[in-house]
């Protein structure tokens, strides 16, 4: 439930949604503007939801996908870090959808990673995924999605150039800072009822850098029982 960037967001087919995007500052870089093009969003939203609206939508189990806008600033903040052949973990991948972006970005010589806890929403995100632009990557495995808590990353393929977190720790997992490459970014939401998305970057030293880049509003990062019990 991220805040709404502008209220007449309803775009009918998914380049318009990108062009309105654009068109509101929101995306500037042409390959970010390609890879969301080529991402149909209408493939991974629930039936009967209005993909292109710029709002996040209930995908079930407590979860959001984050409103277009958000991804869109995400997919901006990391660009620099999803070269060709860069690796790119996404936590709480929920839909597939930012992770196949990631996949798109990185190319089939480098490795996008979704983790999830919810073992429905990986089965029916690998579903979504072979649907897409970035199908042939679940197939030579350069894009996977694996059932695992969030907050403990996905180290078996760490480190990675960048990391998104798709909901708020009340503080930056300590796995997650471990698990990013030196001269890497992590963009996470931090906080409980206030809600900062930081951009965590680690120099080439080894040290960390964090700053705010907007207040969020995101579901929290937590335990699949404490996920499946939210009111």
């Amino acid at each position: 439930m991220e805040h709404r960037l502008w209220s007449s967001g309803a775009s009918d087919k998914n380049k318009a949604m990108v062009e309105q995007l654009q068109r509101y500052g929101v995306i500037k870089s042409g390959k970010v503007a390609e890879v969301m093009e080529a991402t149909d969003r209408g493939l991974f939203v629930p039936p009967g939801a209005s993909p292109y609206y710029d709002s996040p939508m209930s995908i079930g189990y407590n979860v959001t996908i984050s409103a277009p806008h958000m991804h869109a600033a995400c997919l901006e903040l990391l660009e620099k870090h999803l070269q060709p052949g860069m690796s790119a973990l996404d936590v709480g991948s929920g839909t597939g959808y930012l992770t196949a972006c990631f996949a798109l970005m990185v190319g089939p010589e480098g490795r996008a990673v979704g983790v999830e806890h919810i073992p429905e929403l990986v089965a029916s995100s690998i579903e979504n995924i072979k649907k897409s632009a970035a199908a042939p990557q679940l197939s030579d495995r350069s894009l996977s999605i694996h059932i695992a808590d969030g907050r403990e990353g996905w180290p078996e393929l760490a480190p990675y150039d960048a990391i998104h977190v798709g909901a708020a720790a009340p503080q930056i997992p300590q796995a997650l800072i471990e698990q990013l490459k030196p001269g890497g970014r992590m963009v996470i939401p931090v906080g409980t009822v206030f809600q900062e998305l930081k951009v965590v970057d680690k120099k080439l030293d080894g040290s960390v850098s964090i700053r705010d880049e907007t207040s969020v509003r995101y579901v929290p990062l937590t335990s699949k029982d404490a996920q499946l019990q939210a009111n």
